[in-house]
């Protein structure tokens, strides 16, 4: 039998013969920890200008978030930009006129756009169950 090290003996001892990996020990219940802000205010705000970061997020909300926004007829600005490629931030910039706040107006972008959301989901599940009901009649 070849010689083996110390190390190697040692990790043979924690393997059972079987070759079934030992579980480890329960790891003890852990406290929830919050989640992190996926949002903030960039430095610079007004209640009426603000640029705000969304982290891990792309185009995808981006895009449909600005054009949700721009429907609000008291928003006079509305626009995105991903500072770098690599990095998963999106920065949207709004702008409303005269004693509109802009927070209330981002939250109303993303309520209509979940609102949205749900209805396109809703048409599409119809859609969908009412093409698989043709195609079952058919066969």
């Amino acid at each position: 039998m070849p010689s083996q090290t110390r190390d190697e003996n040692q990790i043979m001892e924690e393997v059972p013969m079987n070759g079934a990996a030992a579980l480890p020990p329960a790891a003890p219940e852990e406290e929830e920890v919050p989640e992190k802000q996926r949002i903030r205010v960039l430095p610079g705000a007004t209640e009426t200008a603000a640029s705000f970061e969304f982290e891990h997020e792309d185009h995808t909300l981006g895009n449909a978030l600005r054009y949700i926004i721009m429907k609000n007829p008291d928003v006079e600005f509305c626009g995105y930009s991903i500072p770098h490629p690599s990095e998963e931030r999106m920065n949207l910039r709004i702008q409303t006129y005269d004693n509109v706040s802009v927070y209330d107006v981002l939250e109303k972008g993303l309520n209509d756009l979940m609102d949205m959301c749900d209805v396109i989901m809703d048409k599409f599940t119809i859609a969908r169950d009412d093409f698989a009901g043709r195609q079952a009649q058919t066969a």
